[in-house]
């Protein structure tokens, strides 16, 4: 890391404000060059800032960050111009103009990362915190990026060591005056870090559901109501509604936040038979995402006298939603109501046009969310990349615990063990994992 790096770190188009970021061994030069006398450390200093053939480019707030008390551990420098695209430009050219390069997406952060000021797992919570669309998504993060995998992975390892310590034990020292039981020993260290890892993992498909969304599906028959009820759910006209059925043919997905919780909300086809091509597929999809959600919400016609048998999609714990409460009630409303009563589903009336059945079903709904994604104890790991190196991690003490008699190869599963939970937080890693990993970050990050 030889090369001094440029980039902006705002997003382009016009705005008050513009921040171009400078890390490198020459981000001091870089920064006399275009703004003279440098700022002491740490201070922002208003500057006028001028290209190397004296031309004013802006004035800017400047920032001076020797390393390694800085974000990458480099020497950086942070550049606070006026926003318009022309000066943005204009600075940036001449950055290039002095021989700095131009950053690839996530170098500032691989840079921190390889200089030690972050780990793998921090730095992906520094991807995480800039995605973040909601509360519980930005406090994810936020204790990601505070090391909360690296502090977990650093209980985990000392009884990785007091284990793989009694087993070596055995296998390099069998004549001297030991214990015979020395390697019995390490199985209960084994065992109490087999909980935590299992527990960490039961926690990663949590997190990956705060990242992506709580995944909620509209289900029923055609004219039910499903696509109004998205539509006041959402605010917004996302769906066409008409009083012809099987008029939704695909799925339609809206975004909500419930309770700081990110929710997927998707109106599906209408489930009948049909001998329409089109409409078939759009069944077929809406049996899919209704069986993939986390929450089924089976909606009735309430106003309707016709059968509405229960989708074979819907699970104990769904919500029957008996719609157009506000119309006289029909005879499906009451056979909906005992069919979801058998089915163990919680049964509901509303009307999509009253604010105040809206207000209690999203109330109903963060309910929901809460119990399945809150919890007092935030995941340590959060990705599946972290899911996968933890089952490996379980997989080689399960076995090391089943080859206790043999301490010589339940030693090596401890090993392979520890390095799987080394590469979580990237003191061990292939260089391709790297790269995959910083190329999902934003350029100036």
């Amino acid at each position: 890391m030889t090369d001094t790096i440029f980039a902006p770190a705002t997003a382009p188009g016009r705005a008050a404000v513009a921040v171009v970021r400078l890390s490198g061994p020459r981000a001091g030069t870089a920064l006399s060059a275009l703004a003279g006398r440098r700022p002491p450390p740490r201070l922002a200093a208003l500057r006028k800032l001028r290209d190397v053939a004296g031309r004013g480019l802006d004035e800017a707030l400047v920032l001076w960050m020797p390393g390694p008390s800085s974000y990458t551990g480099e020497d950086s420098v942070e550049l606070h111009l006026h926003g318009g695209p022309a000066v943005v430009a204009g600075v940036l050219e001449a950055l290039a103009g002095l021989g700095l390069r131009l950053a690839e997406p996530g170098e500032f952060t691989r840079r921190a990362f390889e200089n030690g000021r972050l780990d793998l797992a921090q730095a992906e919570g520094v991807a995480d915190l800039i995605e973040a669309e909601t509360e519980a998504q930005r406090r994810q993060a936020l204790d990601q990026l505070d090391g909360a995998l690296g502090r977990a992975r650093e209980a985990w390892r000392s009884d990785l060591v007091e284990a793989l310590a009694l087993l070596e034990a055995a296998v390099d020292f069998p004549d001297e005056d030991l214990p015979e039981d020395v390697a019995a020993r390490a199985r209960p260290a084994l065992e109490r870090l087999l909980i935590a890892l299992r527990s960490a993992l039961q926690g990663v498909e949590r997190a990956e559901r705060v990242r992506d969304g709580y995944a909620i599906a509209l289900t029923g028959a055609p004219n039910a109501g499903k696509s109004t009820l998205l539509n006041a759910l959402s605010r917004r006209e996302a769906a066409i509604v008409t009083a012809t059925p099987g008029t939704t043919r695909d799925v339609i997905e809206v975004t909500l936040q419930l309770a700081g919780y990110k929710v997927i909300l998707a109106d599906t086809a209408g489930l009948r038979d049909t001998l329409d091509e089109v409409e078939a597929e759009g069944v077929r999809r809406a049996r899919r995402r209704a069986e993939a959600a986390d929450l089924r919400l089976w909606v009735v016609d309430g106003a309707g006298d016709g059968a509405s048998p229960a989708p074979d999609v819907l699970r104990s714990g769904d919500l029957c939603l008996v719609a157009k409460a506000d119309l006289p009630a029909g005879d499906a409303a009451a056979r909906a109501l005992a069919e979801a009563a058998s089915l163990g589903l919680e049964p509901h009336r509303l009307s999509a046009h009253r604010s105040e059945d809206i207000a209690a079903l999203e109330a109903v709904l963060s309910r929901h969310v809460i119990t399945a994604l809150g919890s007092a104890e935030p995941p340590s790991a959060t990705r599946l990349r972290h899911a996968a190196l933890l089952a490996e991690a379980v997989q080689r003490l399960e076995s090391a615990l089943v080859l206790s008699a043999a301490p010589e190869l339940a030693a090596e599963d401890v090993r392979l063990a520890a390095r799987a939970l080394d590469r979580i937080t990237g003191r061990i890693g292939p260089e391709d994992v790297l790269d995959r990993i910083f190329s999902t970050f934003c350029i100036g990050k």
